[in-house]
């Protein structure tokens, strides 16, 4: 009498059934969807994201119309990068001449709460509308619950542009 195998446990001439050469492939399906939906969340979870070196100096704007003793605001870009992320931000300085020709740029918020302040040309005075925190031409607390001068940009000046680097807190001496 003449073995026969079931159609489904049939096996070729290497002795491989029909069922584990499906159960092989099944798995190795398996395999590489796991591999191609894991990997990458383990690199994510794992790895740091690109160290790009960015430049932290910004171009403000022209200086060579500046009056001495007049501050203006600059509007300017900035690139921020938060992990692989990237957001161009607008933003704005207080640019200030001195009298001995120095350039001073001041962070746009109050160093109270972080309010805007505005230039009162009349006054001859920066002024907080949030709190009533007043300061002098140089960032210097004049009046108000402010706990310290402005905060200032790192400046340099290449030609007639200025160029401001990151904010540096100022110090608690108001």
């Amino acid at each position: 009498m003449k073995d026969v195998l079931p159609s489904s446990e049939t096996m070729d001439n290497s002795g491989t059934t029909r069922r584990g050469f499906y159960m092989v492939a099944i798995y190795g399906l398996w395999g590489i969807i796991t591999a191609a939906l894991g990997l990458p969340a383990l690199v994510y979870l794992f790895v740091p994201p690109k160290a790009r070196r960015q430049n932290e100096w910004v171009e403000a704007g022209d200086i060579s119309q500046l009056a001495p003793g007049a501050p203006v605001e600059m509007s300017f870009r900035r690139n921020r990068v938060d992990g692989w992320k990237v957001t161009s931000e607008k933003t704005s300085a207080w640019v200030v001449k001195m009298p001995n020709d120095q350039i001073v740029a001041y962070s746009p918020a109050c160093t109270h709460l972080g309010c805007p302040y505005h230039w009162e040309q009349t006054k001859n005075e920066f002024i907080c509308p949030c709190h009533n925190s007043v300061f002098a031409l140089d960032g210097k607390v004049v009046d108000g619950p402010a706990p310290r001068p402005l905060d200032r940009f790192e400046t340099k000046i290449e030609g007639k542009q200025l160029l401001l680097g990151p904010v540096r807190q100022s110090d608690q001496t108001a």
